[in-house]
């Protein structure tokens, strides 16, 4: 018992660490993503619009 304790508690520092990481790439890429995504869509869908209502 004594022996596995600290292999759970470095699997669970592990999993801490995996998902604080995933956490803090998956909202930088969702912060790209949207400034991305304003800029490549703010062009073409301004052009439609104002095509549209022309």
């Amino acid at each position: 018992m004594p022996q596995m304790m600290p292999l759970n508690w470095l699997l669970l520092m592990l999993v801490f660490m995996t998902m604080f990481m995933l956490s803090l790439s998956f909202f930088y890429y969702m912060k790209s993503f949207s400034l991305t995504n304003k800029f490549d869509l703010n062009k073409p869908k301004s052009s439609p619009k104002t095509n549209w209502s022309w």
